[in-house]
């Protein structure tokens, strides 16, 4: 029997056993399984070739993926919002190979990726589904797009992403394995835990760890313990927009709200939006610079006074020194000390370390050697 079949037989089996108390064990060694053979036809496909896939190399500051299914408008707003040129269309599949576009906002470059729309099965290998979501997976931000008369297709895009381990709006679990040579399987936890030591040392074997010793920093469910053993997982954020909005009425509305709450989706955290008409779309731009968790610094350059056109975009929490490693350079040699206006400094021109934390509109100069 090959992989396909395994899998398949395995996530049937979960799928027709009941879960409780006296079945937790069972289904956690079969998700555990399960875990290890997609692993293994990952792999599998990978080195097989399989096709040239999609490949878009990072540039900015951050890259946001536009996820949704075929038609919903992802080449439309691209378009309006970014200086790239996707081919639109009212049929299917009017994208065939990712497109890349520059969007520029409160001075920072956001690379956005307009993506082939994906399919149902596409975590399986549908419609090119893994190439596709092989590029979602090196993505800052994921940007849902849904048409405002399907909002269901949510549900849809959540399974295939998290079919391929990308999971959405989730912190890394707080588990921590450390394998060893002899004494077996420890297991130590902050928190009472739901699972018994018996299920959580059988995944652990499953996993590959006969001597090990395993912390668990939160009360975890066998999907979470899968989870934090694998290294394949990726973890990003996600915000919602829901498109043509121009074609309803505006008493159903109501409807989709409605719709968007019953799959945990504030309504007032949803963007609503026509990329046809383009409306909404500084409100999304907006949305995604909030959510990408970047700062502006603002530079002092000597002889030149503070550049406010060009910022040095960062990650919020970013240091001096971080900064510095951005800037690039001889300036991590040469650097002596660098003063701070803004945000992040007591007073003005404070005197500070590549330690200090900077905040967004700080103004940052930096004093070289020479």
């Amino acid at each position: 029997m090959g992989l396909e079949e395994d899998i398949q037989e395995i996530e049937d089996e979960i799928a027709n056993t009941p879960y409780n108390k006296s079945t937790e064990a069972h289904i956690g060694r079969l998700k555990s399984k399960l875990a290890e053979k997609k692993e293994k036809f990952e792999k599998q496909q990978s080195g097989s070739g399989g096709g040239g896939g999609y490949s878009v190399e990072k540039h900015g500051d951050a890259t946001v993926a536009l996820v949704g299914f075929p038609s919903v408008g992802k080449s439309s707003l691209l378009n309006s919002m970014t200086n790239a040129e996707s081919e639109t269309g009212s049929y299917e599949f009017t994208t065939l190979d990712v497109n890349p576009g520059m969007l520029n906002h409160r001075g920072a470059n956001i690379q956005m990726l307009d993506v082939p729309g994906l399919i149902e099965g596409a975590a399986t290998g549908r419609g090119d589904g893994k190439q596709v979501l092989a590029v979602v997976r090196n993505a800052d931000l994921i940007v849902y797009m849904l048409s405002v008369f399907e909002i269901e297709q949510y549900d849809r895009l959540q399974k295939e992403l998290y079919d391929i381990n990308i999971r959405v709006d989730e912190e890394p679990p707080g588990v921590t394995v450390r394998p060893k040579i002899k004494d077996g399987i420890k297991i130590t936890s902050s928190t009472d835990q739901d699972l018994d030591e018996e299920t959580i040392s059988d995944v652990l074997r499953d996993q590959g760890y006969v001597n090990a010793d395993l912390n668990l920093q939160e009360n975890v469910s066998i999907d979470r313990l899968i989870d934090g053993l694998m290294d394949n997982r990726e973890y990003i954020p996600s915000i919602t927009c829901v498109n043509k909005v121009d074609l309803i009425e505006p008493d159903y509305k109501e409807t989709v709200d409605e719709q968007l709450r019953e799959r945990d989706l504030d309504p007032d955290e949803v963007t609503f939006i026509s990329a046809e008409m383009e409306k909404g779309l500084e409100a999304l731009k907006d949305r995604i610079w909030e959510n990408l968790d970047l700062i502006r610094v603002y530079m002092d350059k000597p002889g030149r006074g503070v550049d406010w056109e060009e910022p040095l975009v960062i990650e919020r929490g970013s240091t001096v020194g971080e900064a510095i490693t951005k800037l690039g350079g001889e300036m991590e040699e040469r650097f002596r000390f660098a003063r701070i206006s803004g945000p992040s400094a007591t007073h003005d021109e404070q005197q500070v370390g590549e330690e200090h934390v900077l905040e967004d509109e700080d103004v940052l100069k930096l004093i070289l050697r020479r």
